[in-house]
């Protein structure tokens, strides 16, 4: 799997980074290295979380979908 990232330079040093694909993802790093390391690590922790499915109806389904 591929997912965009945005890096930005933070005004006090260093970077941080989104993933507009995962909304409320996002790390940050003293040094790019270390922002690439954290931002595998946040992809991860965000896609783990389980999510309350929302208002479903009788013949509603919830499926998990391995990628």
């Amino acid at each position: 799997m591929k997912l965009k990232v945005i890096v930005h330079e933070a005004e006090e040093g260093g970077f941080w980074a989104e993933v507009p694909a995962i909304p409320g993802c996002a790390t940050q790093g003293d040094t790019y290295e270390e922002l690439l390391e954290n931002v595998r690590e946040a992809i991860e922790g965000c896609l783990a979380v389980e999510v309350s499915p929302g208002q479903s109806g009788e013949h509603d389904r919830v499926i998990d979908v391995a990628i």
